[in-house]
């Protein structure tokens, strides 16, 4: 019997520790990302090779022989369109350290335009993101919608309503 339970407790921690890792991040991807990933890393961008690390909004990219961090890409990608070019999602730990890999296995998708940008889709899970044309309208409905939600019921979020008291079928009020 103590093995069974010891069992189950390293299965539950082991569930536990692996449902951590499987964390939501739509809201912080970037609006030129593309849709269908609830996670992302990285974004790799096979048109300059470079990186785009989602958790810290950096953008990394070859400089000589040395891999730069910076918000934006330098000036000599300035004609570069990230809400047409194509994205490869990465979710590894450092994926520009093995950056031949990825060239070589993503070097086709170069001059791509065939993914669904996060600002041009009406899929509602999207619209948590603050820079999405329709998050606005979103957040304004949900404000709403936790405001109606105690007094739907006109019980001021007590359960009870009429303060506990309930009319009988003459009219007298008597308390539950």
């Amino acid at each position: 019997m103590r093995s069974l339970l010891a069992s189950a407790a390293v299965l539950f921690l082991f569930s536990a520790a692996s449902a951590q890792t499987l964390s939501i991040n739509i809201g912080t991807q970037p609006v030129w990302g593309p849709v269908g990933y609830d996670h992302v890393e990285y974004y790799y961008l096979p048109d300059i090779d470079a990186y785009y690390y989602v958790p810290q909004h950096q953008f990394v990219y070859l400089d000589g022989r040395q891999w730069r961090r910076a918000a934006n890409l330098p000036s000599r990608y300035g004609k570069y369109d990230l809400y047409n070019a194509h994205k490869v999602v990465i979710n590894e730990r450092t994926p520009y350290m093995h950056a031949q890999v990825y060239r070589d296995k993503y070097g086709s998708f170069k001059d791509r335009h065939d993914q669904q940008a996060i600002r041009d889709s009406r899929e509602s899970k999207y619209f948590v993101n603050k820079n999405h044309p329709e998050h606005a309208k979103w957040a304004e409905q949900n404000r709403q919608a936790q405001g109606n939600r105690g007094n739907a019921r006109g019980d001021n979020g007590n359960g009870r309503g009429n303060n506990g008291n309930q009319r009988d079928n003459r009219g007298n009020e008597r308390n539950r």
